[in-house]
């Protein structure tokens, strides 16, 4: 699994959060995501890479932009887990 974190300029609200989440799941199999407009970032939870030049399409389809792309192994924790 990989935990991808992408810098997304534009979005202005809880809406524009929405929308860019909606626009991920629609395009990539993930098994979360979550976007923030005050930190101006999305993070997307994947089994598998998402290229960053597909994903910068979706984003810009979407009327934004990727600022930025940082992708790196993701293990998930378990309620005991350190």
């Amino acid at each position: 699994m990989v935990k991808i974190t992408a810098g997304i300029d534009g979005m202005m609200c809880n809406m524009c959060e929405a929308h860019m989440n909606d626009a991920v799941r629609n395009n990539f199999k993930v098994k979360k995501v979550s976007s923030s407009h005050t930190d101006k970032s999305s993070v997307i939870i994947a089994k598998e890479e998402i290229p960053e030049d597909k994903l910068r399409e979706v984003v810009e389809k979407t009327g934004y932009k990727l600022t930025s792309f940082k992708s790196e192994p993701y293990e998930k924790k378990g309620l005991f887990g350190r």
